[in-house]
Protein backbone atom coordinates (compact mmCIF):
# COMPACT_ATOMS: atom_id res chain seq x y z
CA UNK A 1 0.00 0.00 0.00
CA UNK A 2 1.11 3.58 -0.81
CA UNK A 3 0.55 6.58 1.28
CA UNK A 4 -1.31 8.97 -0.27
CA UNK A 5 -2.47 12.68 0.42
CA UNK A 6 -6.34 13.08 -0.07
CA UNK A 7 -8.49 16.26 -0.64
CA UNK A 8 -12.00 16.64 -0.49
CA UNK A 9 -13.86 19.75 -1.18
CA UNK A 10 -17.21 19.07 0.27
CA UNK A 11 -20.45 20.77 -1.05
CA UNK A 12 -22.44 21.50 2.51
CA UNK A 13 -24.95 19.34 0.46
CA UNK A 14 -25.11 16.84 -2.06
CA UNK A 15 -27.05 19.38 -4.65
CA UNK A 16 -23.88 20.97 -5.61
CA UNK A 17 -20.55 19.28 -6.50
CA UNK A 18 -17.38 18.61 -5.06
CA UNK A 19 -13.74 18.33 -5.40
CA UNK A 20 -11.98 15.25 -5.25
CA UNK A 21 -7.87 15.22 -5.59
CA UNK A 22 -4.93 12.93 -4.53
CA UNK A 23 -1.14 13.14 -4.14
CA UNK A 24 0.72 10.02 -3.54
CA UNK A 25 3.87 9.59 -1.58
CA UNK A 26 6.16 11.72 -3.79
CA UNK A 27 3.99 14.75 -3.93
CA UNK A 28 2.86 13.66 -7.57
CA UNK A 29 -1.38 14.99 -8.46
CA UNK A 30 -2.70 11.56 -9.14
CA UNK A 31 -6.54 11.86 -9.14
CA UNK A 32 -8.49 15.05 -9.85
CA UNK A 33 -12.33 14.81 -10.33
CA UNK A 34 -15.81 15.92 -9.40
CA UNK A 35 -18.92 14.12 -7.71
CA UNK A 36 -21.95 15.12 -6.34
CA UNK A 37 -23.41 11.85 -3.77
CA UNK A 38 -22.24 10.58 -0.72
CA UNK A 39 -21.97 7.14 -3.18
CA UNK A 40 -19.98 9.20 -5.66
CA UNK A 41 -17.67 10.41 -3.42
CA UNK A 42 -16.99 7.15 -1.09
CA UNK A 43 -16.34 5.08 -4.84
CA UNK A 44 -13.85 7.55 -6.12
CA UNK A 45 -11.68 7.66 -2.94
CA UNK A 46 -11.87 3.96 -1.75
CA UNK A 47 -8.65 2.92 -3.57
CA UNK A 48 -6.61 5.77 -2.38
CA UNK A 49 -8.13 5.66 1.35
CA UNK A 50 -7.72 1.96 2.03
CA UNK A 51 -4.43 2.14 2.62
CA UNK A 52 -2.74 4.53 4.73
CA UNK A 53 -3.70 8.32 3.85
CA UNK A 54 -4.52 11.67 5.42
CA UNK A 55 -7.59 13.26 3.82
CA UNK A 56 -8.24 16.96 4.07
CA UNK A 57 -11.48 17.98 4.17
CA UNK A 58 -12.89 21.57 3.10
CA UNK A 59 -16.23 21.43 5.33
CA UNK A 60 -16.92 20.99 8.99
CA UNK A 61 -16.16 17.60 10.39
CA UNK A 62 -17.17 18.42 14.02
CA UNK A 63 -19.61 20.61 14.80
CA UNK A 64 -21.43 20.66 18.51
CA UNK A 65 -22.16 24.23 19.51
CA UNK A 66 -25.89 25.50 19.13
CA UNK A 67 -25.55 28.93 17.98
CA UNK A 68 -22.67 31.40 16.92
CA UNK A 69 -18.91 30.19 15.73
CA UNK A 70 -17.49 26.94 16.99
CA UNK A 71 -14.01 28.21 18.56
CA UNK A 72 -12.02 27.15 15.97
CA UNK A 73 -13.71 30.35 13.37
CA UNK A 74 -13.21 32.71 16.01
CA UNK A 75 -9.88 32.10 16.59
CA UNK A 76 -8.86 31.75 12.70
CA UNK A 77 -10.73 34.67 12.13
CA UNK A 78 -8.89 36.81 14.52
CA UNK A 79 -5.99 35.94 12.26
CA UNK A 80 -7.25 35.51 8.71
CA UNK A 81 -10.75 37.28 8.59
CA UNK A 82 -8.34 40.95 7.66
CA UNK A 83 -7.18 39.16 4.90
CA UNK A 84 -10.60 38.36 4.10
CA UNK A 85 -10.10 34.62 4.34
CA UNK A 86 -12.47 34.45 7.34
CA UNK A 87 -14.32 31.43 8.07
CA UNK A 88 -18.34 31.15 7.81
CA UNK A 89 -20.40 30.79 11.11
CA UNK A 90 -21.00 27.25 11.70
CA UNK A 91 -23.17 26.09 14.32
CA UNK A 92 -26.26 22.84 15.23
CA UNK A 93 -29.03 25.47 14.50
CA UNK A 94 -27.85 24.98 10.74
CA UNK A 95 -30.50 22.54 9.14
CA UNK A 96 -26.88 21.31 7.75
CA UNK A 97 -25.68 20.24 11.04
CA UNK A 98 -28.37 19.51 12.78
CA UNK A 99 -28.62 16.02 12.87
CA UNK A 100 -24.55 15.90 12.56
CA UNK A 101 -22.40 17.11 9.58
CA UNK A 102 -21.65 15.52 6.30
CA UNK A 103 -18.40 15.33 6.64
CA UNK A 104 -18.58 13.37 9.76
CA UNK A 105 -20.43 10.83 8.09
CA UNK A 106 -18.07 10.60 5.18
CA UNK A 107 -15.20 10.04 7.31
CA UNK A 108 -16.89 7.53 9.73
CA UNK A 109 -17.83 5.71 6.38
CA UNK A 110 -14.31 5.59 5.47
CA UNK A 111 -13.29 4.46 8.80
CA UNK A 112 -10.92 7.31 8.93
CA UNK A 113 -9.81 8.73 12.09
CA UNK A 114 -10.80 12.44 12.61
CA UNK A 115 -8.19 13.43 15.58
CA UNK A 116 -5.86 16.07 14.43
CA UNK A 117 -3.54 14.61 17.16
CA UNK A 118 -4.12 11.21 15.96
CA UNK A 119 -0.80 8.87 15.21
CA UNK A 120 -3.15 6.29 13.30
CA UNK A 121 -2.29 5.59 9.64
CA UNK A 122 -5.57 6.88 8.13
CA UNK A 123 -6.93 9.85 9.07
CA UNK A 124 -8.93 13.01 8.24
CA UNK A 125 -8.70 16.72 9.05
CA UNK A 126 -10.59 19.88 8.72
CA UNK A 127 -8.65 22.22 6.29
CA UNK A 128 -9.84 25.68 4.76
CA UNK A 129 -8.21 26.60 0.94
CA UNK A 130 -8.92 30.49 1.69
CA UNK A 131 -6.31 30.68 4.59
CA UNK A 132 -3.96 28.32 3.16
CA UNK A 133 -3.44 30.62 -0.18
CA UNK A 134 -3.37 33.63 1.80
CA UNK A 135 -0.53 31.77 4.08
CA UNK A 136 1.38 29.80 1.75
CA UNK A 137 1.86 32.76 -1.32
CA UNK A 138 1.74 35.75 0.79
CA UNK A 139 -1.34 37.03 -0.97
CA UNK A 140 -2.41 40.44 0.72
CA UNK A 141 -6.05 39.33 0.28
CA UNK A 142 -7.46 35.97 -0.83
CA UNK A 143 -8.34 35.36 -4.64
CA UNK A 144 -11.62 36.01 -5.76
CA UNK A 145 -12.28 33.45 -7.91
CA UNK A 146 -15.71 32.43 -5.82
CA UNK A 147 -18.94 33.61 -7.45
CA UNK A 148 -20.48 36.44 -5.97
CA UNK A 149 -23.06 39.08 -7.32
CA UNK A 150 -21.00 41.53 -9.19
CA UNK A 151 -17.73 39.24 -10.30
CA UNK A 152 -17.81 38.60 -14.20
CA UNK A 153 -17.17 35.92 -15.73
CA UNK A 154 -13.28 37.07 -17.01
CA UNK A 155 -12.81 38.15 -13.15
CA UNK A 156 -13.65 34.95 -12.29
CA UNK A 157 -11.12 33.07 -14.67
CA UNK A 158 -8.23 35.28 -14.20
CA UNK A 159 -8.28 34.75 -10.44
CA UNK A 160 -8.46 31.18 -10.92
CA UNK A 161 -5.59 31.39 -12.91
CA UNK A 162 -3.70 33.22 -10.53
CA UNK A 163 -4.34 30.44 -7.78
CA UNK A 164 -3.54 27.71 -10.58
CA UNK A 165 0.25 29.01 -10.99
CA UNK A 166 0.54 29.39 -7.68
CA UNK A 167 0.11 25.59 -7.51
CA UNK A 168 2.34 24.79 -10.19
CA UNK A 169 5.01 27.12 -8.71
CA UNK A 170 4.91 24.69 -5.58
CA UNK A 171 7.18 22.17 -7.20
CA UNK A 172 9.93 24.21 -6.25
CA UNK A 173 8.56 24.38 -2.81
CA UNK A 174 10.42 22.42 0.01
CA UNK A 175 7.34 20.50 0.78
CA UNK A 176 6.85 19.90 -3.22
CA UNK A 177 3.66 19.25 -5.12
CA UNK A 178 3.77 18.27 -8.74
CA UNK A 179 0.80 18.84 -10.63
CA UNK A 180 1.64 18.55 -14.51
CA UNK A 181 0.20 16.00 -16.49
CA UNK A 182 -2.89 15.02 -18.66
CA UNK A 183 -5.40 15.94 -15.80
CA UNK A 184 -4.21 18.93 -14.78
CA UNK A 185 -3.59 20.42 -18.13
CA UNK A 186 -7.14 19.68 -18.54
CA UNK A 187 -8.49 21.53 -15.77
CA UNK A 188 -6.49 24.33 -17.24
CA UNK A 189 -8.10 24.52 -20.51
CA UNK A 190 -11.59 24.27 -19.10
CA UNK A 191 -10.78 27.28 -16.84
CA UNK A 192 -8.89 29.12 -20.27
CA UNK A 193 -12.22 27.86 -22.64
CA UNK A 194 -14.91 28.65 -19.72
CA UNK A 195 -17.58 31.24 -21.06
CA UNK A 196 -20.19 30.35 -18.15
CA UNK A 197 -19.59 30.70 -14.41
CA UNK A 198 -20.77 26.95 -13.97
CA UNK A 199 -17.73 26.15 -16.21
CA UNK A 200 -15.57 27.83 -13.76
CA UNK A 201 -17.14 26.32 -10.39
CA UNK A 202 -16.82 22.75 -11.64
CA UNK A 203 -12.89 23.38 -11.99
CA UNK A 204 -12.97 25.97 -8.84
CA UNK A 205 -14.15 22.63 -6.78
CA UNK A 206 -11.23 20.32 -8.08
CA UNK A 207 -8.52 22.92 -7.77
CA UNK A 208 -9.48 23.36 -4.31
CA UNK A 209 -9.57 20.01 -3.51
CA UNK A 210 -5.83 19.89 -4.46
CA UNK A 211 -5.44 22.80 -2.47
CA UNK A 212 -7.03 20.63 0.43
CA UNK A 213 -4.62 17.75 -0.15
CA UNK A 214 -1.76 19.80 -0.55
CA UNK A 215 -2.35 21.27 3.05
CA UNK A 216 -2.81 17.49 4.23
CA UNK A 217 0.67 16.80 3.01
CA UNK A 218 2.16 19.33 4.66
CA UNK A 219 0.47 18.48 8.16
CA UNK A 220 1.97 15.43 7.50
CA UNK A 221 5.81 15.81 6.47
CA UNK A 222 6.09 19.40 7.95
CA UNK A 223 3.71 19.78 10.97
CA UNK A 224 5.79 22.78 12.48
CA UNK A 225 4.63 24.77 9.46
CA UNK A 226 0.73 24.26 10.40
CA UNK A 227 -1.38 25.79 12.97
CA UNK A 228 -4.73 23.86 14.63
CA UNK A 229 -7.13 26.31 15.37
CA UNK A 230 -9.43 24.84 18.45
CA UNK A 231 -10.32 25.17 21.38
CA UNK A 232 -7.94 25.28 24.00
CA UNK A 233 -7.35 21.74 26.31
CA UNK A 234 -6.04 18.65 25.18
CA UNK A 235 -9.56 17.58 23.90
CA UNK A 236 -10.53 20.83 22.57
CA UNK A 237 -10.91 19.55 19.00
CA UNK A 238 -13.88 17.55 19.73
CA UNK A 239 -15.79 20.56 19.93
CA UNK A 240 -14.03 21.14 16.01
CA UNK A 241 -10.75 22.60 14.44
CA UNK A 242 -9.56 24.28 11.23
CA UNK A 243 -5.57 23.24 10.16
CA UNK A 244 -3.99 25.51 7.92
CA UNK A 245 -0.52 26.57 7.01
CA UNK A 246 0.57 28.85 9.76
CA UNK A 247 0.62 32.83 9.25
CA UNK A 248 3.76 34.77 8.38
CA UNK A 249 4.39 36.87 11.62
CA UNK A 250 5.12 39.40 9.45
CA UNK A 251 2.67 39.30 6.60
CA UNK A 252 0.09 42.04 6.50
CA UNK A 253 -3.28 42.64 4.52
CA UNK A 254 -3.57 44.65 1.28
CA UNK A 255 -4.95 47.83 2.37
CA UNK A 256 -8.75 48.39 1.34
CA UNK A 257 -8.94 52.09 0.68
CA UNK A 258 -8.79 52.99 -2.88
CA UNK A 259 -6.94 56.25 -3.60
CA UNK A 260 -6.35 57.71 -6.98
CA UNK A 261 -3.03 56.37 -7.72
CA UNK A 262 -2.61 52.62 -7.13
CA UNK A 263 0.17 51.63 -4.69
CA UNK A 264 2.85 49.76 -5.77
CA UNK A 265 1.16 46.59 -3.94
CA UNK A 266 -1.95 46.49 -5.98
CA UNK A 267 0.17 47.38 -9.47
CA UNK A 268 1.90 44.25 -8.72
CA UNK A 269 -1.24 42.44 -7.86
CA UNK A 270 -2.76 43.63 -11.11
CA UNK A 271 0.26 42.79 -12.93
CA UNK A 272 0.45 39.29 -11.64
CA UNK A 273 -3.43 38.40 -12.79
CA UNK A 274 -2.59 39.85 -16.31
CA UNK A 275 0.31 37.38 -16.58
CA UNK A 276 -1.92 34.41 -15.42
CA UNK A 277 -4.08 35.46 -17.74
CA UNK A 278 -1.40 35.63 -20.44
CA UNK A 279 0.77 32.39 -19.17
CA UNK A 280 -1.11 30.09 -21.90
CA UNK A 281 -0.30 32.15 -24.74
CA UNK A 282 3.16 32.85 -23.31
CA UNK A 283 3.82 29.06 -23.20
CA UNK A 284 2.60 28.27 -26.46
CA UNK A 285 5.26 31.31 -27.47
CA UNK A 286 7.90 29.76 -25.52
CA UNK A 287 7.65 26.45 -27.69
CA UNK A 288 7.40 28.52 -30.70
CA UNK A 289 10.84 30.10 -29.72
CA UNK A 290 12.75 26.95 -29.05
CA UNK A 291 11.60 25.46 -32.37
CA UNK A 292 12.74 29.25 -34.36
CA UNK A 293 16.21 28.90 -32.61
CA UNK A 294 17.00 25.04 -32.93
CA UNK A 295 15.63 25.88 -36.79
CA UNK A 296 18.12 28.75 -37.40
CA UNK A 297 20.97 26.81 -36.17
CA UNK A 298 20.73 23.34 -37.73
CA UNK A 299 20.13 25.42 -40.52
CA UNK A 300 23.05 27.55 -40.78
CA UNK A 301 25.21 24.06 -39.50
CA UNK A 302 26.56 25.40 -36.65
CA UNK A 303 27.12 22.68 -33.43
CA UNK A 304 25.36 22.12 -30.02
CA UNK A 305 24.87 20.49 -27.14
CA UNK A 306 21.46 21.22 -26.23
CA UNK A 307 18.26 24.24 -26.76
CA UNK A 308 15.99 24.55 -24.54
CA UNK A 309 13.47 26.83 -23.18
CA UNK A 310 11.02 27.56 -20.36
CA UNK A 311 8.17 30.12 -19.67
CA UNK A 312 8.25 31.63 -16.34
CA UNK A 313 5.95 30.54 -13.88
CA UNK A 314 3.05 33.01 -11.99
CA UNK A 315 5.05 32.21 -9.15
CA UNK A 316 8.35 32.89 -10.15
CA UNK A 317 6.59 35.91 -12.09
CA UNK A 318 5.24 37.13 -9.05
CA UNK A 319 8.34 36.56 -6.93
CA UNK A 320 10.24 38.80 -9.30
CA UNK A 321 7.72 41.55 -9.84
CA UNK A 322 7.85 42.04 -6.16
CA UNK A 323 11.70 42.59 -5.82
CA UNK A 324 12.60 45.79 -4.18
CA UNK A 325 16.26 47.77 -4.13
CA UNK A 326 16.48 50.64 -1.55
CA UNK A 327 12.89 50.44 -0.71
CA UNK A 328 11.94 51.02 -4.55
CA UNK A 329 10.50 48.58 -6.83
CA UNK A 330 13.22 46.61 -9.37
CA UNK A 331 10.46 46.49 -11.75
CA UNK A 332 8.19 49.36 -11.95
CA UNK A 333 6.43 47.75 -15.06
CA UNK A 334 6.58 44.05 -14.31
CA UNK A 335 4.59 43.27 -17.54
CA UNK A 336 7.04 45.27 -19.49
CA UNK A 337 10.07 45.52 -17.57
CA UNK A 338 10.17 41.31 -16.57
CA UNK A 339 11.85 40.35 -20.12
CA UNK A 340 12.79 36.73 -19.17
CA UNK A 341 9.01 35.75 -19.20
CA UNK A 342 9.92 33.32 -22.26
CA UNK A 343 13.36 32.03 -21.95
CA UNK A 344 15.38 29.95 -24.33
CA UNK A 345 18.84 28.64 -23.55
CA UNK A 346 21.45 27.25 -25.73
CA UNK A 347 24.52 24.96 -24.97
CA UNK A 348 27.52 25.05 -26.99
CA UNK A 349 30.79 23.01 -26.35
CA UNK A 350 33.31 25.34 -27.10
CA UNK A 351 33.35 28.90 -25.83
CA UNK A 352 34.05 30.17 -29.54
CA UNK A 353 30.23 28.78 -30.54
CA UNK A 354 28.91 30.98 -28.47
CA UNK A 355 29.76 34.15 -30.40
CA UNK A 356 28.65 32.01 -33.54
CA UNK A 357 25.40 31.44 -32.27
CA UNK A 358 25.12 34.94 -31.45
CA UNK A 359 26.23 35.99 -34.64
CA UNK A 360 23.96 33.95 -36.61
CA UNK A 361 20.87 34.79 -34.12
CA UNK A 362 21.19 38.66 -34.94
CA UNK A 363 21.28 38.09 -38.62
CA UNK A 364 18.10 36.24 -38.39
CA UNK A 365 16.16 37.71 -36.20
CA UNK A 366 15.66 41.28 -34.16
CA UNK A 367 18.25 41.61 -31.59
CA UNK A 368 16.76 44.30 -28.42
CA UNK A 369 19.34 43.92 -26.33
CA UNK A 370 23.37 41.79 -26.05
CA UNK A 371 24.58 41.53 -22.83
CA UNK A 372 27.81 39.38 -22.44
CA UNK A 373 27.49 38.57 -18.84
CA UNK A 374 31.19 37.28 -18.92
CA UNK A 375 32.92 40.25 -20.60
CA UNK A 376 31.28 42.33 -17.98
CA UNK A 377 32.66 40.61 -15.39
CA UNK A 378 35.79 40.39 -16.71
CA UNK A 379 35.92 43.76 -16.77
CA UNK A 380 34.99 44.42 -13.33
CA UNK A 381 38.89 42.42 -12.80
CA UNK A 382 37.09 39.62 -11.42
CA UNK A 383 35.97 35.55 -12.65
CA UNK A 384 32.69 34.79 -12.13
CA UNK A 385 29.04 33.92 -14.05
CA UNK A 386 29.61 33.91 -18.18
CA UNK A 387 26.86 33.67 -20.23
CA UNK A 388 25.83 35.97 -23.49
CA UNK A 389 21.89 37.38 -22.87
CA UNK A 390 20.31 38.34 -26.33
CA UNK A 391 16.89 39.87 -25.73
CA UNK A 392 14.91 38.90 -29.08
CA UNK A 393 12.30 39.46 -31.41
CA UNK A 394 10.83 38.43 -34.37
CA UNK A 395 12.08 39.76 -37.78
CA UNK A 396 9.40 41.37 -40.23
CA UNK A 397 9.35 38.13 -42.44
CA UNK A 398 8.67 35.76 -39.45
CA UNK A 399 6.01 37.83 -37.94
CA UNK A 400 3.58 37.01 -40.82
CA UNK A 401 4.15 33.15 -40.75
CA UNK A 402 1.87 31.02 -39.20
CA UNK A 403 4.42 28.47 -37.33
CA UNK A 404 5.17 31.89 -34.98
CA UNK A 405 1.61 33.40 -34.29
CA UNK A 406 1.92 33.40 -30.50
CA UNK A 407 5.48 34.93 -30.74
CA UNK A 408 4.06 38.01 -32.80
CA UNK A 409 4.78 41.46 -30.24
CA UNK A 410 6.15 39.19 -27.75
CA UNK A 411 10.73 39.11 -26.80
CA UNK A 412 12.38 36.24 -25.37
CA UNK A 413 15.55 35.83 -23.48
CA UNK A 414 18.27 33.84 -25.22
CA UNK A 415 21.43 32.54 -23.07
CA UNK A 416 24.02 30.89 -24.82
CA UNK A 417 26.72 29.85 -22.99
CA UNK A 418 29.24 26.66 -22.74
CA UNK A 419 28.95 23.42 -21.39
CA UNK A 420 30.93 24.46 -18.75
CA UNK A 421 29.70 27.65 -17.79
CA UNK A 422 26.59 26.64 -17.48
CA UNK A 423 27.55 23.93 -15.06
CA UNK A 424 29.02 26.60 -13.05
CA UNK A 425 25.96 28.93 -12.85
CA UNK A 426 23.89 25.57 -11.73
CA UNK A 427 25.87 24.87 -9.41
CA UNK A 428 26.48 28.03 -8.21
CA UNK A 429 23.16 29.17 -8.25
CA UNK A 430 21.66 26.12 -6.17
CA UNK A 431 24.23 26.68 -3.23
CA UNK A 432 24.22 30.84 -2.97
CA UNK A 433 20.56 31.35 -4.04
CA UNK A 434 18.28 28.21 -3.08
CA UNK A 435 19.64 28.92 1.07
CA UNK A 436 22.18 26.14 1.52
CA UNK A 437 25.12 28.22 1.97
CA UNK A 438 25.91 28.14 5.48
CA UNK A 439 26.54 31.90 6.54
CA UNK A 440 29.83 31.87 8.49
CA UNK A 441 31.25 29.61 4.63
CA UNK A 442 30.07 32.28 2.78
CA UNK A 443 33.26 33.92 2.18
CA UNK A 444 35.49 31.17 1.26
CA UNK A 445 32.50 29.83 -0.35
CA UNK A 446 32.98 33.30 -2.94
CA UNK A 447 36.57 32.33 -3.26
CA UNK A 448 36.13 28.99 -4.20
CA UNK A 449 33.48 30.07 -6.70
CA UNK A 450 35.74 32.43 -7.76
CA UNK A 451 38.86 29.98 -8.37
CA UNK A 452 36.27 27.23 -10.45
CA UNK A 453 35.35 30.20 -12.71
CA UNK A 454 38.62 31.05 -13.43
CA UNK A 455 40.06 27.16 -13.93
CA UNK A 456 36.66 26.95 -16.21
CA UNK A 457 37.54 29.41 -18.27
CA UNK A 458 41.21 28.18 -18.81
CA UNK A 459 39.11 24.89 -19.63
CA UNK A 460 36.92 26.39 -22.18
CA UNK A 461 39.88 27.73 -24.04
CA UNK A 462 42.20 24.60 -24.16
CA UNK A 463 38.57 22.84 -25.87
CA UNK A 464 38.49 25.85 -28.11
CA UNK A 465 42.55 24.93 -29.38
CA UNK A 466 41.93 21.48 -29.26
CA UNK A 467 39.05 21.67 -31.55
CA UNK A 468 40.93 24.27 -33.94
CA UNK A 469 43.38 21.81 -34.38
CA UNK A 470 41.05 18.65 -35.20
CA UNK A 471 39.44 20.82 -37.76
CA UNK A 472 43.17 21.51 -39.10
CA UNK A 473 44.33 18.09 -39.07
CA UNK A 474 43.40 16.22 -42.28
CA UNK A 475 41.15 13.21 -41.98
CA UNK A 476 40.15 13.85 -38.55
CA UNK A 477 37.51 11.02 -37.30
CA UNK A 478 34.31 12.43 -36.08
CA UNK A 479 31.66 10.88 -33.67
CA UNK A 480 29.15 8.85 -34.50
CA UNK A 481 27.12 6.02 -32.53
CA UNK A 482 27.19 2.76 -34.37
CA UNK A 483 23.50 1.12 -34.94
CA UNK A 484 24.35 -2.21 -35.91
CA UNK A 485 20.61 -3.74 -37.15
CA UNK A 486 20.13 -0.32 -39.24
CA UNK A 487 19.86 -0.76 -42.73
CA UNK A 488 21.12 2.68 -43.25
CA UNK A 489 24.90 3.50 -44.08
CA UNK A 490 26.55 2.99 -40.76
CA UNK A 491 27.38 6.54 -38.82
CA UNK A 492 30.29 5.73 -37.56
CA UNK A 493 31.78 4.71 -41.32
CA UNK A 494 29.73 7.97 -42.42
CA UNK A 495 31.45 10.20 -40.50
CA UNK A 496 35.00 8.68 -41.13
CA UNK A 497 34.09 9.09 -45.05
CA UNK A 498 32.74 12.61 -44.65
CA UNK A 499 35.80 13.65 -42.51
CA UNK A 500 38.09 12.95 -45.30
CA UNK A 501 35.61 13.96 -47.94
CA UNK A 502 35.59 17.79 -46.04
CA UNK A 503 38.75 17.52 -44.07
CA UNK A 504 37.91 21.53 -43.47
CA UNK A 505 34.26 20.71 -42.02
CA UNK A 506 33.71 21.47 -38.61
CA UNK A 507 31.73 18.69 -36.63
CA UNK A 508 28.39 17.65 -36.79
CA UNK A 509 26.03 16.65 -33.95
CA UNK A 510 26.27 13.32 -33.54
CA UNK A 511 22.12 12.23 -34.20
CA UNK A 512 22.77 14.27 -37.44
CA UNK A 513 24.93 11.83 -38.39
CA UNK A 514 22.03 9.06 -38.22
CA UNK A 515 19.79 11.22 -39.44
CA UNK A 516 21.54 12.10 -42.65
CA UNK A 517 22.04 8.44 -43.47
CA UNK A 518 17.86 8.07 -43.32
CA UNK A 519 17.77 10.34 -46.21
CA UNK A 520 20.57 8.57 -48.07
CA UNK A 521 18.59 4.97 -47.50
CA UNK A 522 15.48 7.30 -49.19
CA UNK A 523 18.02 7.72 -52.52
CA UNK A 524 18.72 4.04 -52.33
CA UNK A 525 21.99 4.72 -51.59
CA UNK A 526 23.19 2.40 -49.19
CA UNK A 527 27.39 2.10 -49.39
CA UNK A 528 30.11 3.96 -49.09
CA UNK A 529 31.10 4.01 -52.76
CA UNK A 530 27.46 4.84 -54.11
CA UNK A 531 27.49 7.77 -51.68
CA UNK A 532 31.17 8.64 -53.55
CA UNK A 533 29.69 8.37 -57.04
CA UNK A 534 26.77 9.96 -55.98
CA UNK A 535 27.76 13.33 -54.56
CA UNK A 536 31.55 13.21 -56.88
CA UNK A 537 29.24 15.92 -59.33
CA UNK A 538 29.08 18.39 -56.50
CA UNK A 539 33.17 18.42 -55.58
CA UNK A 540 34.17 20.54 -58.87
CA UNK A 541 31.30 23.16 -57.55
CA UNK A 542 31.90 25.51 -55.09
CA UNK A 543 29.26 25.40 -53.01
CA UNK A 544 30.57 27.06 -49.79
CA UNK A 545 31.11 30.16 -51.65
CA UNK A 546 27.76 29.81 -53.05
CA UNK A 547 25.81 29.77 -50.11
CA UNK A 548 28.33 32.61 -48.54
CA UNK A 549 28.37 30.79 -45.05
CA UNK A 550 29.75 33.48 -42.42
CA UNK A 551 30.65 29.98 -40.29
CA UNK A 552 32.66 26.51 -41.08
CA UNK A 553 29.69 24.40 -41.68
CA UNK A 554 29.22 20.64 -40.15
CA UNK A 555 30.50 17.97 -42.26
CA UNK A 556 26.63 16.58 -42.54
CA UNK A 557 25.90 20.04 -43.87
CA UNK A 558 28.08 19.84 -46.63
CA UNK A 559 27.04 16.76 -47.90
CA UNK A 560 23.30 17.99 -47.26
CA UNK A 561 24.59 20.61 -49.37
CA UNK A 562 26.18 18.22 -52.35
CA UNK A 563 22.82 16.34 -52.14
CA UNK A 564 20.67 18.81 -52.87
CA UNK A 565 23.08 20.61 -55.88
CA UNK A 566 22.85 16.90 -57.29
CA UNK A 567 19.33 15.46 -56.62
CA UNK A 568 17.75 19.11 -56.39
CA UNK A 569 13.99 18.15 -56.27
CA UNK A 570 13.88 15.01 -55.74
CA UNK A 571 15.77 15.67 -52.40
CA UNK A 572 13.34 18.34 -51.52
CA UNK A 573 10.86 15.54 -52.03
CA UNK A 574 12.28 13.21 -49.60
CA UNK A 575 10.30 12.28 -47.01
CA UNK A 576 12.69 12.84 -44.16
CA UNK A 577 12.81 16.83 -45.76
CA UNK A 578 8.84 17.42 -45.54
CA UNK A 579 9.48 19.73 -42.30
CA UNK A 580 12.17 21.61 -44.18
CA UNK A 581 10.79 21.52 -47.70
CA UNK A 582 10.56 25.81 -48.21
CA UNK A 583 14.13 26.10 -46.62
CA UNK A 584 15.56 23.56 -49.16
CA UNK A 585 13.88 25.40 -51.73
CA UNK A 586 15.67 28.70 -50.79
CA UNK A 587 18.29 26.72 -50.33
CA UNK A 588 18.71 25.16 -53.76
CA UNK A 589 18.18 28.76 -55.83
CA UNK A 590 21.79 29.51 -54.19
CA UNK A 591 23.46 25.96 -55.05
CA UNK A 592 22.06 26.07 -58.69
CA UNK A 593 21.28 29.95 -59.51
CA UNK A 594 20.98 28.51 -63.19
CA UNK A 595 18.42 26.41 -62.54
Amino acid sequence: MHLHYVGLDLAWGENRPSGLAVLDDGGRLVHVSAARTDDEIADGLARYVEGECLVGVDAPILVTNATGNRPAEAALNRDFARFDAGAHPVNTGKPEFRDGTRAQRLTQRLGLDVNPRSGRSRRAIEVYPHPATVALFRLGRTLKYKNKAGRDVAGLRAELLVLMGLLEGLAAAEVAMHVAGPAWAGLRRAVEGASRKSELRVVEDQVDAIVCAYVAMLAARAPESVTTYAEEGPEGWRSGYIVTPTLPADHAPTPRERRAAATTQERIQAAVREYAVQHPALARAGEQVVDLVRAVLDEAGINYLTVDGRTKSIASFAEKAARTQEGQPLYPHPLRDITDQIGVRVITYVHSDVDAVADLLASQVVVKDDRDMGQETAEEGRWGYASRHLLIELDAGRQREPAYAALQDRVAQVQIRTVLQHAWAEFEHDIRYKGTMPEEHARDFDRRFTLAAGLLELADREFSTIRDRIREAPGGRQPAVDEPDDPRLDPRELAAFLAGQYADAGWSRTDHYAWISGLLLELGITSLDELGEAIRPALAWDLNERMDYRYPPGAVRRLDDALLAVYGDRYIALHGNAHRAELLRQRLAKLRPEG
